[in-house]
């Protein structure tokens, strides 16, 4: 007899609980794997799902079981959201975000789910781009919000050649590659952030693709535990000790703050005044002409 669902669970826990941590995944892997066993996917111990008294939500549960049969009934299974996983020690590959999908999955009997696997950022990843860091002040963007295209209408830089245009979907900012370029060259790092579950090699790779290096790549920040949350004290005291001054750039303005007081100052950025990218070098060379450049 199957085991249910709630003794599937309490047995992975148990099982994985204090052995079990994320290792990288090849960049194939990332790209060619749409699909693994049920039984492989592992739930993520340090998740509120796996908590006893905080998760499963079995109305959520509940809802996706009836989607998903109804999905079987019409023969629309390969329209499912996929849930996000990585690979982990010692075997198989743990949920990042589907836990609930993954539950459902379960109790319906399927056998195969549709499956993104990613290599999301953690904290000894930080570690070692501070270690590689060649500055000692950084610029941080935020990717979804800043460096993509906001809609289809926006001036967006060329697609990469063949076959690379069809791996990458994400369209960048007309002028965020001069931009990177030109901040780098006058002594800033440059960092991107991300609440979505890109691979950290996806967007390195992308950026790549337009001639520009980025120090730090943090992914997936929507999506913190109880553990990772513990670590994120250690890791803003390393930023600020490395870094000087951090110039935060957004769609309208330009913050520079003094890690090592908290004072900032903010700077509107001049759209009408030729594009939105000259306007963050004009703003961004005075900044480095007043640090005495």
């Amino acid at each position: 007899m199957e085991k249910t669902f709630e003794k599937h669970l309490e047995d992975e826990i148990a099982k994985y609980n204090g052995i079990s941590f994320p290792v990288k995944a090849g960049m194939l892997q990332c790209l060619l794997i749409k699909k693994l066993p049920c039984l492989k996917l592992h739930p993520n111990p340090d998740d509120e799902f796996s908590m006893p008294g905080v998760g499963p939500s079995y109305r959520i549960i509940s809802e996706y079981e009836k989607k998903f049969r109804r999905n079987e009934e019409l023969d629309n299974k390969d329209t499912e959201e996929r849930i996000v996983v990585e690979k982990m020690h010692p075997d198989g590959y743990m949920i990042i975000n589907g836990h609930h999908r993954w539950a459902a999955y379960y109790k319906i009997g399927r056998k195969s789910v549709p499956v993104e696997v990613v290599n999301l950022t953690h904290d000894e990843d930080i570690r070692k781009m501070l270690a590689n860091a060649n500055h000692d002040r950084r610029v941080t963007f935020d990717l979804d919000e800043v460096v993509f295209c906001a809609d289809e209408n926006e001036p967006a830089e060329k697609k990469p050649g063949f076959p690379f245009g069809s791996i990458y979907k994400e369209r960048i900012r007309l002028g965020i590659p001069a931009l990177f370029k030109y901040l780098y060259q006058r002594g800033y790092d440059i960092w991107v952030y991300s609440s979505k579950f890109y691979s950290m090699d996806y967007i390195g790779n992308l950026m790549k693709k337009y001639h520009v290096e980025i120090t730090g790549i943090v992914t997936g920040t929507s999506k913190k535990t109880a553990a990772d949350k513990k670590g994120k004290k250690e890791i803003d005291s390393l930023l600020a000790k490395k870094y000087k001054y951090t110039l935060h750039i957004d769609r309208d303005t330009v913050l520079m703050i003094n890690n090592s007081t908290g004072d900032f100052e903010e700077y509107p950025i001049d759209k009408e005044k030729g594009n939105w990218s000259q306007g963050v070098m004009d703003i961004t060379g005075d900044l480095g002409k007043d640090a005495g450049e």
